[in-house]
């Protein structure tokens, strides 16, 4: 049974990793076009009207997180009674959510646009178009949260990566329609980007409709769940809150301090970290539901051997990704740009490492959600993570140069990982000792035999093209034989070459039918 579950992790893993590779390749094709057919004042007043709206998502990613939970856990304790009314109270609270938004959204926010943005007056009326229509497009996402996070909990990962490709393929359309448009280019942008998103959308919920029993909506309102929902959300509404303040608050500080450039430097080291962190992230989404599942089954062994090999697999992809980057950051981005400004570089390896660090929290974090006692935990954490801007600010105004805040990051990134551990231990039954020896001591071991042997290549030898691919190819080579031999035990590897061995026999199979 086990053995199924984790086939089935590795089968969703790989849905969404094609899933990523394709939408990553078209978006950075359309991005590009875009961008030159519809000019650069164009494109810069679409990303921050755009962005005026989506700083509401801290509302809906609150709720999101929580519905995955209970309707995971209610499917792992095979109550479809209680699972009904999860999706129906889910329903009706972010049809709530949404209209508070739009509310806001037509007053106050409406306001901010047409008087605080910097828009020259030719293009207010177009910025209008593309305002409204981002916040119909974000109004139809919140009411559609519980039907995704239904896909998400039964794990139909296929179904997220097949709607993608969809979305993607209608967004690549959009460029070449736009090509040959004669309208407003911003305003036809802007009305077929929210036509693509209503049919997005509206495909998640005629899916769920049609292959779950509970995502078929009946009115109902029960007090006691509106209640646990909200009050699960409110303590996951801080917990986003904290990571939007630390993001955007540190590149604001950075702003003050230094200016538009050094904002420029850290944009690109995110973009980098974005593309790289996306195998982990879809990883994580693929093993969540299960951690829930064997929680809500009371399979605390089962929750705990997830906790650990995710926990460390996340390290380990990351890290084989990370490395080579990390080793020759300058020749990468002397490939991928034209103009790299100052501190690019830097920031790059920083952030990396600061993910690294953090992506051990994952399956900790979802462990967390399971046990639904997140108070003590939000608080704590939220709390640390907070502390990154004010420490920040501290060391910016002493005269530290603008790398310290990743330096202040990475620092609070380990407390925050010990305060995790020593918070969920009590609440799943988690052994601390056999995390630090199981994840952290493997991963740093890993670490320490492996990052020297391209470092000391690239330190005794020339700058070069040769040099770079040399390095590269050591650093995969070393990290993969390291997470293989040094990461791994005995008994992990043995399932690692039956289940490349399970592939190669379906392909063979497959090609030979």
């Amino acid at each position: 049974m086990r053995s199924e579950k984790q086939q089935l992790i590795a089968k969703n893993t790989g849905m969404l990793y094609i899933r990523m590779l394709f939408t990553m390749l078209i978006s950075l094709y359309t991005s590009k076009v875009v961008l030159a057919t519809i000019g650069i004042e164009d494109y810069g007043i679409y990303n921050v009207v755009g962005g005026v709206v989506t700083m509401f998502s801290f509302l809906s990613n609150a709720m999101l997180s929580g519905t995955q939970r209970f309707l995971s856990f209610e499917l792992g304790r095979d109550d479809m009674v209680q699972l009904k009314k999860v999706f129906g109270m889910s329903v009706n609270i972010h049809v709530i959510i949404a209209v508070i938004v739009l509310i806001v959204a037509e007053t106050v926010s409406l306001w901010f646009v047409n008087t605080q943005l910097t828009i020259p007056g030719e293009r207010i009326s177009a910025a209008n178009w593309v305002y409204q229509f981002s916040v119909l497009s974000f109004v139809l996402v919140i009411v559609s949260v519980p039907y995704t996070a239904t896909i998400v909990a039964h794990e139909k990962m296929n179904v997220f990566a097949y709607v993608s490709i969809l979305e993607v393929s209608l967004k690549l359309g959009i460029v070449f329609m736009l090509q040959l448009s004669g309208y407003d280019k911003l305003k036809f942008y802007a009305v077929l980007g929210f036509l693509v998103t209503l049919l997005v959308q509206s495909t998640y919920v005629l899916y769920c409709r049609k292959s779950f029993k509970e995502a078929v909506y009946s009115r109902f309102w029960d007090k006691a769940l509106y209640k646990t929902l909200i009050s699960y959300a409110g303590w996951n509404l801080w917990g986003n809150i904290a990571a939007v303040m630390m993001n955007q608050g540190v590149n604001i500080l950075l702003n003050i301090f230094f200016g538009p450039v050094v904002n420029a430097a850290r944009g690109i080291a995110y973009q980098v970290n974005g593309a790289v962190n996306g195998f982990v992230s879809n990883f994580q989404l693929a093993m969540n539901p299960q951690i829930v599942k064997s929680y809500a089954a009371g399979d605390n062994d089962y929750m705990h051997q997830l906790i650990f090999k995710g926990a460390k697999y996340s390290f380990f992809l990351l890290y084989v990704l990370c490395l080579p980057i990390i080793m020759e950051t300058e020749m990468v981005l002397s490939i991928w740009l034209k103009n790299v400004p100052d501190y690019t570089a830097l920031f790059c390896r920083l952030v990396l490492v600061a993910t690294l660090i953090n992506c051990v929290s994952g399956p900790l974090m979802t462990a967390a959600q399971a046990s639904g006692k997140i108070k003590l935990y939000q608080a704590a954490v939220g709390g640390l993570l907070i502390l990154i801007l004010p420490v920040s600010y501290i060391f910016l105004k002493w005269g530290y140069p603008p790398h310290s805040v990743f330096y202040v990051t990475i620092g609070f990134y380990i407390i925050a990982l010990l305060a995790r551990l020593l918070i969920i231990s009590p609440l799943v039954n988690l052994s601390i000792r056999k995390f630090t020896t199981e994840v952290i001591l493997r991963a740093l071991a890993v670490v320490l035999v492996t990052a020297g042997i391209p470092l000391l290549f690239k330190h005794f030898t020339d700058h070069n093209v040769i040099r770079f691919i040399v390095v590269v190819v050591i650093s995969l080579l070393s990290s993969a034989t390291g997470v293989l031999w040094i990461g791994m035990k005995r008994e992990e590897r043995v399932s690692l070459w039956s289940g490349l061995k399970n592939i190669m026999l379906n392909v063979r199979k497959r090609g030979n039918g």
